[in-house]
């Protein structure tokens, strides 16, 4: 399967809502054409080089889906997009076409069935609930409680100040269990290091 990649400084998770504004041909050409056949695009975290500009020389080899959720032409004359996290990938083969868009042939991770939330995970339950409650995010409309751990660990591994790396960590996991130790073990740490 080939996918348009957009590489960017942030790892996006299924479910996740983020928004963008666009402003390079390249991209504009991209969304035009994911939005007339109702396809996404892929977010991939750039390891080495810029958003901007040439394509970015080094992006993650674990990607997310975006789903193109609303548009708007902006006060600024960019355009914004909305997208929301789709389907996990991992990319196979990449190349750079003629006007610098990279477009990468994937494979779809699969994703292990939900699981409803146990006694366990009430403190990251807790978290996102509080997280929820800051301007930015009750803005992405991503308040609400989880309904299951998947929700729950894709939602705190976006939200949390955490390094690009350790979100990219995240999000190669399969396992909503494992994620969510995972994030326990990340949050303990963040707490450690703020004491």
């Amino acid at each position: 399967m080939n996918l348009p990649l957009f590489p960017l400084n942030t790892v996006l998770f299924p479910g996740c809502v983020l928004d963008l504004q666009i402003f390079e041909a390249r991209y504009l050409d991209m969304i035009s054409r994911c939005m007339k056949q109702g396809s996404g695009f892929g977010v991939v975290c750039i390891v080495e080089g810029a958003e901007v500009g040439e394509a970015a020389s080094s992006f993650a080899a674990i990607g997310c889906e975006a789903l193109v959720r609303d548009f708007q032409q902006r006060t600024n004359g960019l355009l914004g997009i909305r997208v929301e996290g789709g389907r996990r990938f991992r990319v196979e083969r990449a190349q750079v076409l003629p006007d610098q868009l990279t477009v990468a042939e994937v494979q779809w991770l699969e994703e292990q069935p939900d699981s409803p939330l146990q006694a366990e995970h009430a403190d990251l339950a807790a978290l996102l609930s509080a997280l929820a409650q800051h301007p930015l995010v009750e803005g992405l409309g991503m308040a609400g409680l989880p309904s299951g751990q998947l929700q729950l660990a894709n939602q705190l591994a976006y939200l949390l100040p955490l390094e690009p790396g350790q979100k990219l960590q995240l999000l190669q996991l399969d396992d909503p269990e494992l994620r969510l130790s995972q994030l326990q073990a990340m949050v303990e740490h963040l707490q450690g290091d703020a004491s």
